[in-house]
């Protein structure tokens, strides 16, 4: 029997379509931002994709058609001129970040920092600047901010993770608010445990999997192309009235 935590997901049709859409993607190098840029890109959208990683940005020009743009959000500059350089924009994912993992009484100032700087501070500078040029445009438009199911429950080792996701749940709530006026929404998705490179260096070993996947009723991880879905899904018109949701994509999880 193939392990759930393993078990490949289908990919489905395509149920959005965002034709004559701009749309830019943070942490587009891999992972989840790498599945939601091609998801776009394949449903119409004219794909800027944000990272550090060159390489990675210029395979996913070559597979998607994407145009990248290589930098570092976790500085103040790094992340307004990346936002700066896409331009005009319609559709904005938020899905930068990084954990790094410390017991909680070892946890550093330093890697604090870091993880909000990327999690947090990042997402508020790119949006501000794409939201500007929405309104200045009058154009209406949305904006999904990808956060984490560790936003609601505390995780060993996750001190700082935790705290920088619970942030952008709260951060997400403020600008919904204040951008709806505008034809702004702004959602969250709060994934459980996903398949990226950086959930199976966090989860990789069975003894740390186990505990969690007993919690998730649907018995394995998410995949990053399901999370992608959820966020294109909250970008369509077809949630056109949702506004300010934290959305759990976590199998169930949070009702274990």
């Amino acid at each position: 029997m193939s392990d759930p935590q393993l078990a490949p997901a289908s990919r489905p049709p395509l149920m959005v379509y965002f034709s004559g859409q701009r749309a830019l993607v943070t942490g587009a190098g891999i992972g989840i931002g790498r599945e939601s840029a091609a998801l776009l890109a394949r449903s119409g959208a004219a794909v800027v994709a944000v990272s550090r990683s060159a390489e990675d940005l210029f395979s996913l020009s070559r597979e998607t058609g994407c145009e990248g743009v290589a930098a570092d959000l976790g500085t103040v500059e790094g992340a307004r001129r990346a936002a700066e350089a896409a331009g005009p924009v319609d559709l904005l994912v938020n899905n930068a970040g990084i954990a790094l993992l410390e017991p909680f009484l070892d946890a550093t100032p330093e890697a604090f920092d870091q993880t909000m700087n990327v999690n947090v501070r990042a997402a508020l500078i790119v949006a501000q600047v794409v939201a500007r040029g929405m309104i200045e445009r009058g154009k209406p438009g949305a904006i999904v901010n990808v956060s984490s199911q560790s936003s609601s429950v505390g995780l060993p080792l996750h001190a700082a993770y935790c705290a920088s996701k619970g942030a952008l749940d709260q951060l997400t709530r403020v600008m919904a608010i204040e951008l709806g006026p505008h034809g702004i929404r702004v959602n969250a998705v709060n994934p459980t445990v996903t398949l990226t490179p950086m959930g199976q260096r966090a989860w990789g070993d069975p003894a740390r999997s186990a505990p969690m996947l007993s919690r998730i009723p649907l018995g394995r991880f998410a995949q990053p192309s399901e999370v992608a879905q959820a966020v294109a899904y909250l970008l369509s018109g077809g949630a056109a009235m949702i506004n300010g949701v934290t959305l759990p994509v976590d199998g169930g999880f949070l009702t274990s």
